[in-house]
Protein backbone atom coordinates (compact mmCIF):
# COMPACT_ATOMS: atom_id res chain seq x y z
CA UNK A 1 0.00 0.00 0.00
CA UNK A 2 1.67 3.24 -0.75
CA UNK A 3 1.10 5.04 2.49
CA UNK A 4 3.51 6.55 4.64
CA UNK A 5 2.59 5.72 8.60
CA UNK A 6 -0.09 6.12 10.61
CA UNK A 7 2.00 8.44 13.55
CA UNK A 8 -0.48 11.90 12.65
CA UNK A 9 -3.69 9.97 12.48
CA UNK A 10 -5.44 10.34 15.57
CA UNK A 11 -3.56 13.97 16.51
CA UNK A 12 -4.66 15.15 12.82
CA UNK A 13 -8.56 14.36 13.97
CA UNK A 14 -8.33 16.45 17.00
CA UNK A 15 -6.69 19.04 15.44
CA UNK A 16 -9.34 19.26 13.27
CA UNK A 17 -12.29 18.39 15.81
CA UNK A 18 -10.67 21.23 18.17
CA UNK A 19 -10.86 23.57 14.97
CA UNK A 20 -14.29 22.62 13.68
CA UNK A 21 -16.07 20.74 16.90
CA UNK A 22 -18.66 18.21 16.15
CA UNK A 23 -20.01 17.95 12.93
CA UNK A 24 -23.06 16.42 13.70
CA UNK A 25 -23.35 14.34 10.43
CA UNK A 26 -24.80 12.58 8.02
CA UNK A 27 -27.82 15.62 8.15
CA UNK A 28 -30.94 14.16 8.54
CA UNK A 29 -33.74 12.90 11.10
CA UNK A 30 -34.08 9.13 10.11
CA UNK A 31 -31.99 6.74 8.29
CA UNK A 32 -34.02 6.68 5.41
CA UNK A 33 -32.98 10.72 4.85
CA UNK A 34 -29.54 9.89 5.54
CA UNK A 35 -29.42 7.03 2.65
CA UNK A 36 -31.38 9.53 0.44
CA UNK A 37 -29.38 12.66 1.13
CA UNK A 38 -26.00 9.91 0.37
CA UNK A 39 -27.46 8.90 -3.13
CA UNK A 40 -28.44 12.57 -3.88
CA UNK A 41 -25.27 14.41 -2.95
CA UNK A 42 -23.60 12.54 -5.98
CA UNK A 43 -22.13 15.25 -7.95
CA UNK A 44 -23.85 18.11 -5.96
CA UNK A 45 -23.47 20.52 -3.26
CA UNK A 46 -25.50 19.79 0.32
CA UNK A 47 -27.22 22.79 0.18
CA UNK A 48 -29.17 21.55 -3.30
CA UNK A 49 -29.71 18.03 -1.44
CA UNK A 50 -31.09 20.01 1.38
CA UNK A 51 -33.21 21.65 -1.49
CA UNK A 52 -34.45 18.33 -2.91
CA UNK A 53 -35.17 16.67 0.73
CA UNK A 54 -37.28 19.80 1.35
CA UNK A 55 -39.20 19.21 -1.45
CA UNK A 56 -39.80 14.98 -1.50
CA UNK A 57 -40.66 16.00 2.63
CA UNK A 58 -43.48 18.45 1.35
CA UNK A 59 -44.78 15.76 -0.75
CA UNK A 60 -44.74 13.20 1.59
CA UNK A 61 -42.75 11.09 -0.88
CA UNK A 62 -40.01 10.55 1.81
CA UNK A 63 -40.91 7.02 2.28
CA UNK A 64 -39.08 4.04 0.12
CA UNK A 65 -42.87 2.43 -0.74
CA UNK A 66 -43.93 5.87 -1.73
CA UNK A 67 -41.15 6.81 -4.23
CA UNK A 68 -41.25 3.23 -5.91
CA UNK A 69 -45.26 3.86 -6.70
CA UNK A 70 -44.65 7.37 -7.40
CA UNK A 71 -43.65 8.08 -11.08
CA UNK A 72 -40.56 9.06 -12.19
CA UNK A 73 -41.33 12.42 -13.65
CA UNK A 74 -42.76 13.08 -10.27
CA UNK A 75 -39.67 12.25 -8.86
CA UNK A 76 -37.43 14.15 -11.20
CA UNK A 77 -39.51 17.18 -10.39
CA UNK A 78 -38.88 16.91 -6.68
CA UNK A 79 -35.24 16.41 -6.84
CA UNK A 80 -34.06 18.64 -9.46
CA UNK A 81 -32.31 20.87 -7.26
CA UNK A 82 -29.91 18.02 -6.78
CA UNK A 83 -29.15 18.24 -10.62
CA UNK A 84 -28.78 14.63 -12.67
CA UNK A 85 -31.99 14.43 -11.75
CA UNK A 86 -33.03 11.85 -14.47
CA UNK A 87 -30.51 9.37 -13.50
CA UNK A 88 -30.82 10.19 -9.18
CA UNK A 89 -34.63 9.53 -9.62
CA UNK A 90 -34.16 6.42 -11.60
CA UNK A 91 -31.47 5.39 -8.68
CA UNK A 92 -33.39 6.18 -5.87
CA UNK A 93 -36.69 3.59 -7.27
CA UNK A 94 -34.13 0.94 -8.10
CA UNK A 95 -32.49 1.61 -4.88
CA UNK A 96 -36.13 1.33 -2.37
CA UNK A 97 -37.30 -1.57 -4.23
CA UNK A 98 -34.23 -2.96 -3.37
CA UNK A 99 -34.61 -1.90 0.41
CA UNK A 100 -37.85 -3.29 0.44
CA UNK A 101 -37.00 -6.36 -0.81
CA UNK A 102 -34.59 -6.95 1.94
CA UNK A 103 -37.14 -6.00 4.68
CA UNK A 104 -36.37 -3.23 5.65
CA UNK A 105 -33.54 -1.12 7.12
CA UNK A 106 -34.21 -3.23 10.16
CA UNK A 107 -33.28 -5.95 8.30
CA UNK A 108 -30.14 -4.33 6.81
CA UNK A 109 -28.65 -3.47 10.50
CA UNK A 110 -28.73 -6.98 11.43
CA UNK A 111 -26.27 -8.30 8.93
CA UNK A 112 -22.58 -8.38 8.86
CA UNK A 113 -20.66 -5.54 7.32
CA UNK A 114 -18.85 -7.47 3.96
CA UNK A 115 -22.29 -9.01 3.05
CA UNK A 116 -23.74 -5.66 3.40
CA UNK A 117 -21.87 -4.16 1.95
CA UNK A 118 -21.30 -6.20 -1.20
CA UNK A 119 -25.24 -6.20 -1.40
CA UNK A 120 -25.35 -2.43 -1.24
CA UNK A 121 -22.61 -2.27 -4.40
CA UNK A 122 -24.63 -4.47 -6.13
CA UNK A 123 -27.47 -2.08 -6.58
CA UNK A 124 -27.50 -0.02 -9.64
CA UNK A 125 -26.29 4.02 -9.22
CA UNK A 126 -24.19 2.95 -5.29
CA UNK A 127 -20.96 3.17 -5.72
CA UNK A 128 -18.02 2.51 -2.76
CA UNK A 129 -18.48 5.95 -1.31
CA UNK A 130 -22.26 6.12 -1.49
CA UNK A 131 -22.13 2.67 0.40
CA UNK A 132 -19.61 3.13 2.67
CA UNK A 133 -22.01 6.78 3.51
CA UNK A 134 -25.05 4.59 3.83
CA UNK A 135 -22.95 1.88 6.09
CA UNK A 136 -21.85 4.56 8.08
CA UNK A 137 -24.25 7.11 8.56
CA UNK A 138 -27.64 5.44 7.94
CA UNK A 139 -26.51 1.89 9.84
CA UNK A 140 -23.80 2.52 11.97
CA UNK A 141 -21.63 0.26 10.42
CA UNK A 142 -17.44 0.83 11.27
CA UNK A 143 -17.07 1.50 7.50
CA UNK A 144 -14.45 4.66 6.71
CA UNK A 145 -16.06 6.82 3.91
CA UNK A 146 -13.33 8.24 1.74
CA UNK A 147 -14.23 11.12 -0.69
CA UNK A 148 -12.40 13.39 -3.20
CA UNK A 149 -11.44 15.57 0.09
CA UNK A 150 -10.04 12.26 1.60
CA UNK A 151 -7.38 12.02 -0.78
CA UNK A 152 -6.55 15.74 -2.09
CA UNK A 153 -5.87 17.13 2.10
CA UNK A 154 -3.65 13.45 2.70
CA UNK A 155 -1.65 13.81 0.10
CA UNK A 156 -1.11 17.37 0.86
CA UNK A 157 0.05 16.21 5.03
CA UNK A 158 2.26 13.53 3.13
CA UNK A 159 0.56 10.74 4.66
CA UNK A 160 -1.06 8.66 1.57
CA UNK A 161 0.93 8.56 -1.85
CA UNK A 162 -2.13 6.89 -3.22
CA UNK A 163 -5.69 7.81 -4.82
CA UNK A 164 -6.95 4.21 -4.85
CA UNK A 165 -10.15 4.30 -3.02
CA UNK A 166 -9.59 0.71 -1.09
CA UNK A 167 -6.43 1.32 -0.33
CA UNK A 168 -6.96 4.81 1.50
CA UNK A 169 -9.96 3.26 3.23
CA UNK A 170 -7.89 0.02 4.19
CA UNK A 171 -5.39 2.72 5.75
CA UNK A 172 -7.68 4.60 7.64
CA UNK A 173 -9.53 1.47 9.09
CA UNK A 174 -6.49 0.18 9.76
CA UNK A 175 -5.32 3.18 11.49
CA UNK A 176 -8.08 3.97 13.67
CA UNK A 177 -9.75 2.75 16.50
CA UNK A 178 -13.23 0.49 15.90
CA UNK A 179 -15.52 3.16 17.20
CA UNK A 180 -18.29 4.62 14.82
CA UNK A 181 -18.36 7.88 16.14
CA UNK A 182 -14.84 8.42 15.19
CA UNK A 183 -15.29 7.15 11.65
CA UNK A 184 -18.42 9.07 11.65
CA UNK A 185 -16.63 12.66 12.69
CA UNK A 186 -13.44 11.99 11.26
CA UNK A 187 -15.32 11.90 7.73
CA UNK A 188 -17.16 14.95 8.70
CA UNK A 189 -14.52 17.08 9.99
CA UNK A 190 -12.16 15.91 6.36
CA UNK A 191 -15.59 17.44 4.44
CA UNK A 192 -15.16 20.50 6.95
CA UNK A 193 -11.64 20.98 6.21
CA UNK A 194 -11.53 20.33 2.35
CA UNK A 195 -14.94 22.41 1.64
CA UNK A 196 -13.96 25.58 3.25
CA UNK A 197 -9.87 25.91 3.67
CA UNK A 198 -7.96 22.95 2.07
CA UNK A 199 -9.41 23.46 -1.64
CA UNK A 200 -7.67 23.08 -4.87
CA UNK A 201 -6.40 26.54 -4.35
CA UNK A 202 -5.67 26.26 -0.41
CA UNK A 203 -6.10 28.82 2.49
CA UNK A 204 -3.03 27.57 3.76
CA UNK A 205 -2.33 30.29 6.07
CA UNK A 206 -5.57 29.54 8.06
CA UNK A 207 -5.09 25.71 8.11
CA UNK A 208 -5.08 24.17 11.50
CA UNK A 209 -3.06 21.27 9.85
CA UNK A 210 -0.26 23.82 8.58
CA UNK A 211 2.30 22.54 11.20
CA UNK A 212 1.93 18.55 9.38
CA UNK A 213 1.71 19.67 6.07
CA UNK A 214 4.29 18.65 3.49
CA UNK A 215 2.41 20.76 1.13
CA UNK A 216 3.08 24.03 3.59
CA UNK A 217 7.07 22.72 4.54
CA UNK A 218 7.94 22.60 0.68
CA UNK A 219 5.72 25.23 -0.37
CA UNK A 220 4.24 23.31 -3.57
CA UNK A 221 3.03 25.46 -6.17
CA UNK A 222 0.30 22.81 -8.11
CA UNK A 223 -2.08 21.70 -6.19
CA UNK A 224 -3.85 18.50 -5.94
Amino acid sequence: MCVTNNKNILKIYKLLFKEFGSQRWWPGDTSFEVMVGAILTQSTSWKNVEKAISNLKDAKLLEPQKIVVSSKSKVERLIKPAGYFRAKAKKLKVFCKWLIDQCGISQLKKMRLPELRNKLLSVWGIGPETADSILCYALGKLSFVVDAYTIRIFHRLGVLHTKDYYQVKAFFEKSLPKRIHIYNEYHALIVALGKDICKPKPKCEICPLKEECNYVRVSAILPL
